[in-house]
């Protein structure tokens, strides 16, 4: 059974980005259950309901979030859906859903979403434990397979959290940074791990933002207003190949398409 990852979706030229090309994916990959992460969808900061609706559209079967999550009122109208997951270590008693448990060729597939800790900015509890607490009530549930949405700064941290979790979940891939890494492997208890998938966005750009304007906050320090970049897009993903008689990753493949 093939699991796809789609990278950060940045602005609508992610979202058209993927619209062309997941199709493709899903038959070239014989793709079964899709997991996006969309937290810079609404032009690089939360998610809408156009931008929502768009991504249901073509079938997706999961929607991550992380430190944007709350970028955009709009996503009050619909954080009740199955469909999309906020970090679930944000502070206890906020709204929405940390995981979901999914169901997809007699697979009970549940997907965490996690933020990390390290230059996030964002007040929320211990992932590493959160973590723990959620695998123990996938395992009472009987679920398959457990995909791990680290949306975190810190390589480190994502790579710690990799180690924490070998053994105990199907996968861990990380998110945010926007940069795919060329470090994917079966780590030793058969953990299938990626620090960053990449993002789904403008290709000539700084992490999907226009190259001048970003230019310009380095080298003046001045708070100049991003803006999304302009011109061609790529699609950054991986697909993990997993066993379907011992629901392990046997590798994983990572993706990129302009």
């Amino acid at each position: 059974m093939n699991i796809l990852a789609i990278g950060d979706l940045v602005g609508n030229s992610g979202i058209k980005k993927l619209k062309s090309c997941l199709n493709e994916i899903r038959e070239k990959e014989n793709i079964k259950f899709t997991i996006v992460n969309a937290e810079n969808s609404a032009e690089g900061m939360g998610i809408t309901s156009q931008n929502f609706n768009d991504i249901l559209a073509l079938n997706v079967d999961c929607i991550t979030m992380g430190n944007h999550t709350w970028g955009k009122k709009d996503i009050f109208k619909f954080i009740d859906n199955p469909k999309l997951i906020r970090p679930a270590n944000y502070v206890e008693g906020v709204v929405g859903k940390g995981y979901n448990v999914f169901n997809a060729l007699n697979k009970k597939i549940a997907v965490i979403n996690l933020i990390g800790r390290v230059s996030m900015n964002v007040l929320s509890e211990n992932p590493f434990k959160t973590a723990n607490k959620i695998i123990k009530k996938c395992n009472e549930m009987g679920v398959d397979m457990i995909f791990v949405d680290f949306h975190a700064e810190a390589t480190a941290e994502k790579i710690a959290m990799g180690y924490y979790l070998d053994g105990k979940v199907t996968a861990v891939f990380g998110t945010h940074t926007h940069v795919q890494t060329a470090d994917e492997k079966i780590l030793p208890k058969g953990t299938a791990y990626i620090t960053d998938i990449g993002m789904t966005g403008p290709k000539h750009s700084v992490i999907g933002m226009d190259i001048e304007v970003s230019i310009k906050r380095f080298e003046t320090t001045l708070p100049e207003r991003y803006k999304i970049a302009t011109g061609e897009a790529m699609l950054n993903g991986v697909v993990f190949n997993v066993n379907d008689d011992t629901n392990k990753v046997e590798s994983i493949k990572r993706i990129m398409m302009t």
